[in-house]
């Protein structure tokens, strides 16, 4: 008998995330879903891993675990300590909100995908966009489940994960993308709390994407999922001969 695919789900949301919810549910005719997620929401925490301090494992229903860390602590947990080995696929998300372009690199949710990557097993992260309304999963859920299973039959390359986000309500369908670029222009509010002390809210700027056909946010906003592969290979190949050039050698003390 064929063993069934064991399925690592987690989130930066939180364990109580109905975004998590709606992804293990959906994943769960795939095989065994187990999810270990934050006890807390862990959003745009990027790649953090928990160093400094004892985490906690804490259960929260069948094969479900909440750890008081980050969605990378999650999976090494999960993968070492609540599975004991490697899952075939770890799926991060449904994300309340997009991420895209350069703002993968904040994300937790795909750190989560990132660190499975890392350790070797196929991954995906899911976002969906932000709403002032309630959430619908379902048509993204669908199309999670859907890849998922493909990836399972299939696998991915090496060092490869898949970044998905979805636009609200039905989609047109899916598009292969590339990572979109923007300017950053950062906003730092500064202001006194009640002992005359200061403190600082950094606040998201005003930022222009480059247009891309291309570009993950170019098919959001087309009406489209879009599905990206990413690495955690961040050398840029074109940059070599450059550096290779500049003008250092036995000043430094570097032979």
């Amino acid at each position: 008998m064929i063993p069934m695919p064991r399925i690592l789900v987690t989130n930066d949301d939180g364990v109580r995330s109905d975004g998590l919810r709606a992804l293990a549910d959906v994943l769960a005719p795939l095989g065994e879903v187990t999810v270990v997620a934050p006890l807390i929401e862990a959003s745009a925490i990027g790649h953090a891993l928990t160093l400094r301090r004892p985490l906690r494992l804490e259960r929260f229903g069948e094969r479900t675990y909440a750890v008081d860390g980050t969605p990378t602590d999650c999976v090494n947990i999960g993968v070492y300590t609540v599975l004991r080995g490697q899952p075939d696929l770890v799926v991060s998300g449904i994300n309340k909100g997009w991420n895209l372009g350069d703002d993968v690199t904040y994300s937790g949710t795909v750190a989560g995908a990132l660190e499975g990557a890392l350790l070797g097993i196929p991954a995906i992260a899911v976002s969906l966009e932000r709403t002032n309304g309630d959430f619908d999963f379902s048509h993204v859920a669908r199309f999670a489940a859907e890849l998922a299973e493909a990836v399972l039959k299939r696998g991915l390359p090496p060092s490869t994960f898949l970044n998905v986000n979805a636009p609200l309500g039905k989609p047109k369908g899916h598009k292969v993308t590339v990572q979109a670029k923007r300017n950053h222009v950062t906003s730092v509010a500064e202001k006194v709390d009640p002992r005359g002390q200061p403190y600082f809210w950094i606040e998201e700027g005003q930022d222009d994407w480059e247009p891309h056909d291309h570009s993950d946010y170019q098919a959001v906003r087309d009406g489209y999922i879009s599905v990206t592969p990413l690495q955690p290979d961040l050398t840029n190949h074109k940059a070599l001969d450059f550096v290779l050039e500049l003008p250092l050698g036995t000043r430094a003390g570097v032979e």
